[in-house]
């Protein structure tokens, strides 16, 4: 019976081990999120129910286990979800697929070494260490992110690399022969040495690059602009059993995008996150890269709220840099410059931090939620 092992490990080459180990054994495994307090952790193993949790003191055996198929490789944890997540099962066909794909596409050869610095319990980061053990490059895996360590293993020859924007704005990105940026959107100014991914951990990490699908990825529209996906990386089922690929093996993704005059796909946001105000279309991002020009931002996140004239009110929540508060109408003249008026906010909420998740997506409903009633709502 092969078995579910859980990693409780910080990043580095015990990790790398255990994982290999587990392998070698015909086991599948489960990475624990570091950052998780003591009764988050037992939540989610509790809810992924593996039979051996491995930590740096030791490992233990724990009850009401349930095994994994014949085949099974991974068990991720899905970022940015609320309650206890659901965990994604990926085969080793899966990630063997996803593996060749990224390496291919971006030139990466045994010569190479690869730094993983994002969570190991997040895809984005977990899938860096997959790709160099494929492809049998060199590897270094670090517990964290921390700009000077990244810098030192550039130094050291480290040439790939993925990261969020956030990071990446905290280093020289010369230092990397090609940094993988996934997450989201990153800026529109970002280096020549970047590639944009788009996927999810139901895809086993990236499978779209500045808009192209890898190879053996397909990606088609449904009527009302849905993304959906096939290809040989994605998830076999999730660790309940359920299966959300539907007719023909595709994955709906629950993001809307479009196809461009070069034939790539443009990602427009989560279906959830589109702001329909005065029967206008608002997508967040878009609307937060302009405002973060806007003297006095240090970050932003735009939201859409219920608004009793407008259906949804458009809502800027900013951090303020130390030079000075940013006015509604600064925000509304900026945006008013390169996108249609209805883009503008109509309202502005200071905030110290903007919530957001290990891979640095936006945790809209969160901020949503903090929003009182404007007068006159119920």
């Amino acid at each position: 019976m092969r078995r579910l092992v859980a990693l409780d490990l910080p990043g580095g080459p015990e990790f790398v081990a255990a994982l290999r180990h587990a392998w070698d054994a015909g086991d599948a495994v489960f990475p624990v999120d570091q950052r998780l307090p003591l009764a988050a952790k037992a939540a989610v193993l509790d809810a992924m129910r593996p039979a051996i949790v491995v930590e740096t003191a030791g490992s233990g055996s724990r009850p009401d286990a349930r095994p994994v198929d014949d085949g099974d490789a991974l068990v991720v944890a899905t970022s940015g979800s609320t309650g206890v997540p659901k965990g994604v099962v990926l085969t080793h066909d899966a990630v063997a697929a996803s593996a060749m794909a990224t390496n291919a596409r971006i030139g990466a050869t045994s010569t190479d070494t690869w730094l993983a610095c994002l969570p190991l319990a997040h895809v984005g980061g977990l899938s860096v260490v997959t790709r160099a053990l494929a492809l049998g490059s060199g590897l270094v895996v670090h517990p964290g992110f921390d700009p000077a360590s990244v810098t030192r293993a550039a130094a050291d020859g480290a040439r790939l690399v993925s990261l969020v924007a956030t990071a990446m704005r905290r280093i020289d990105p010369s230092i990397f022969r090609t940094i993988v940026v996934g997450g989201s959107h990153p800026p529109a100014d970002r280096p020549a040495n970047t590639i944009a991914t788009y996927g999810l951990t139901e895809t086993g990490s990236g499978v779209v690059y500045d808009g192209v699908p890898l190879d053996g990825v397909e990606v088609e529209l449904a009527p009302d602009g849905e993304i959906r996906l096939r290809g040989p990386m994605l998830l076999r089922a999730y660790r309940d059993g359920t299966d959300p690929k539907g007719p023909g093996g595709w994955l709906s993704t629950g993001d809307l995008g479009s196809i461009d005059d070069h034939g790539r796909l443009v990602v427009h946001g989560r279906r959830a996150e589109l702001i329909i105000s005065g029967g206008e279309n608002v997508w967040p991002e878009p609307v937060e890269r302009v405002l973060a020009g806007v003297p006095g931002v240090a970050d932003v996140a735009v939201v859409g709220v219920a608004d009793p004239d407008w259906g949804q009110r458009v809502v800027a929540m900013v951090v303020a840099t130390d030079a000075g508060l940013p006015t509604l109408e600064a925000l509304r003249d900026h945006v008013r410059l390169t996108m249609p008026a209805f883009c503008a906010p109509r309202q502005l909420v200071m905030v110290e931090e903007i919530p957001r998740t290990a891979l640095g997506k936006i945790r809209r409903a969160e901020l949503a939620a903090r929003l009182a009633p404007m007068p006159g709502e119920g």
